[in-house]
């Protein structure tokens, strides 16, 4: 079955699979003293390292959680709480109008509950955010704002920022700054040093590892409230067991994608231009979004006019072909994309979206049966009709 959503999920390499699982049976807590705890301890600081070196990191900026999401909350919920207890008059969370849910719906409860100000930044009809753009929405007040959030690579379009000019913004002003590169690690060079952030969030199961673990990485100087109290573990930022197989096995991930990046890159930038041209040629009326040179390797997001999404997902997903809309859906009611609406589409083109995503296991056969199969789906989705639109989407 071709799979094109590897933005959502990519799967494990088998020597990371082979070596997580070979590890499920060991014992040991690495908070406990005694031999097998020792072992296991090891283990996890050998990780450490390994992940410090693939992300241009020092080990002890290497904090382990769950996954994207948690690192995003960490980021996000523990700089904001720590930079207004140290000064009341930090109260102001900066994010781009495009990030993921994990940064902003985590901004939108600090706004709602707890009395931050909250300010976006626009981006361009390419999803770019821009150093004039956040340098407008600070709108020279740096002494108000607690922590800014923009995201290296956007999961929908696949738009890379660029991360080390914006900070160049709120640089020597102590606003923190962090970034979401979850979408990142597989097809962009990361270097935490120089990219300058206060923090960074990375996920196992984006980068060929297992779900269930991630990282934050955080400079030595940045400060956060926890969200998780206990055993004090991980700097005492995010306490609990560290599961020791997951940790290992996306350390492994992360050094096996750094390895074959050049040449990963490479090929499926390749087979991605291949997929575009494919589909341009096959429903000449398909808008291709996004950047088209600042963009992640595997990227290809279009916009099918007349063509609801989640239709196109099911008419291709019951003839055998992957995808993903790219957007939220509540209740079953389709919303449109708020990546789309904040790049300056309508609602209703907004609806119209499928986002195709390679990954190191993608084949030529993979586009192959896509581009067999997206006609009939098209026609198919265009006598359905879109309905008019039912609800805008909060996130703008």
């Amino acid at each position: 079955m071709p799979y094109l959503d590897h933005a959502a999920t990519t799967p494990m390499y088998s020597e990371v699979a082979a070596l997580m699982t070979k590890m499920l049976t060991d014992a040991g807590n690495p908070s406990s003293l005694h031999s097998s705890g020792r072992r296991a301890r090891r283990l996890v600081e050998e990780a450490r390292e390994q992940v410090a070196a693939v992300l241009g990191a020092r080990p002890a900026e290497v904090v382990f959680t769950s996954g994207g999401t948690e690192s995003n909350n960490i980021a996000l919920k523990g700089i904001a709480w720590d930079q207004r207890k140290n000064n009341p008059k930090r109260n102001r969370i900066i994010i781009s109008s495009v990030e993921h849910h994990a940064i902003l719906d985590p901004a939108h409860w600090l706004n709602e509950s707890e009395g931050f100000e909250l300010n976006y930044v626009p981006v361009t009809n390419t999803g770019l955010v821009t150093p004039a753009a956040l340098a407008q929405v600070i709108n020279g007040d740096f002494d108000s704002v607690a922590v800014v959030s923009i995201m290296l690579a956007n999961n929908e379009v696949g738009t890379v920022n660029d991360i080390a000019a914006l900070v160049d913004v709120i640089r020597g002003t102590g606003i923190r700054f962090h970034t979401d590169a979850v979408q990142a690690p597989l097809w962009l060079e990361i270097n935490f040093e120089k990219l300058g952030t206060c923090a960074l969030s990375v996920s196992g199961h984006k980068v060929g590892g297992p779900h269930g673990v991630g990282a934050i990485i955080m400079s030595r100087d940045c400060s956060v409230t926890p969200l998780i109290h206990g055993g004090g573990q991980e700097r005492d930022v995010r306490s609990g067991t560290l599961d020791v197989p997951a940790i290992v096995a996306f350390a492994k991930a992360l050094e096996i994608s750094v390895a074959q990046r050049e040449l990963q890159v490479k090929k499926i930038s390749k087979l991605r231009d291949d997929l575009v041209a494919q589909v341009k040629s096959a429903v000449p009326d398909a808008i291709y979004n996004g950047e088209l040179t600042s963009r992640l390797a595997n990227n290809a997001h279009f916009t099918f006019p007349g063509c609801l999404g989640d239709s196109l997902l099911m008419l291709l997903d019951a003839q055998g072909v992957e995808c993903s809309v790219g957007s939220a859906c509540s209740a079953g009611v389709p919303q449109p994309s708020h990546v789309l609406l904040a790049m300056g589409a309508d609602e209703d083109s907004a609806r119209c979206t499928l986002r195709f995503t390679l990954g190191h296991n993608s084949t030529e056969q993979d586009v192959t049966a896509l581009i067999k199969e997206l006609p009939g789906a098209i026609e198919r989705a265009k006598r359905a009709g879109v309905p008019k639109t039912l609800a805008s989407v909060g996130e703008k």
